[in-house]
């Protein structure tokens, strides 16, 4: 089925929770894996996306297919993932959690390596920390182009941000990223 097609479905009151469940079925993954690439921890990666998927519940009857279903539900993910991401700066309050550069790239490392879900060699994991490094609005653009191949056009929608903003975005990460893989 299209999402057109789910969409349709969602709008027949007995049928609402079999096109719900075609979505989680075909986003599901998607979505978690961006919200998962920002944040780390599989555990708040799971909390988000509960927190995902209950606004989706609550708000595809009134989605007004202005823009396509995918990008509507990226936004919502990488909106509750942005807020989460503040809410955890709120909230630091140990060594651990605070997030001034040195301990945000020793965090990462910790989290990745300990992480069961983590499967990428020593290369993968430098790359994994060369991103966390990264201030949130690039790490995620960086994770939309990088990862999902997104277009600067999709990516506008998602983060309401000009392409042109993107791209510098982009670039930026780009070059961080590089600076940080060449230092040992």
């Amino acid at each position: 089925m299209t999402d057109k097609e789910i969409l349709d479905l969602f709008q027949i009151p007995t049928k609402s929770e079999q096109a719900f469940n075609l979505l989680l079925k075909r986003y599901q993954q998607k979505l978690y894996f961006l919200v998962r690439r920002m944040v780390l921890s599989h555990d708040d990666a799971d909390d988000i996306m509960q927190n995902v998927w209950i606004k989706i519940w609550k708000n595809l009857a009134n989605f007004k297919q202005e823009s396509q279903l995918y990008t509507w539900l990226y936004r919502i993910a990488s909106n509750e993932t942005f807020t989460f991401l503040e809410e955890k700066k709120k909230k630091a309050t140990t060594r651990f959690e605070s997030h001034n550069e040195e301990n945000e790239i020793f965090d990462s490392s910790i989290l990745l390596k300990a992480d069961a879900y983590f499967d990428g060699d020593e290369i993968q994991l430098k790359l994994e920390q060369a991103i966390q490094q990264l201030p949130d609005k690039q790490k995620m653009v960086f994770q939309l182009k990088y990862y999902e191949e997104m277009k600067y056009e999709e990516m506008s929608e998602i983060l309401g941000t000009s392409v042109g903003a993107l791209k510098a975005s982009y670039h930026h990460a780009i070059k961080k990223i590089e600076v940080f893989l060449k230092t040992d």
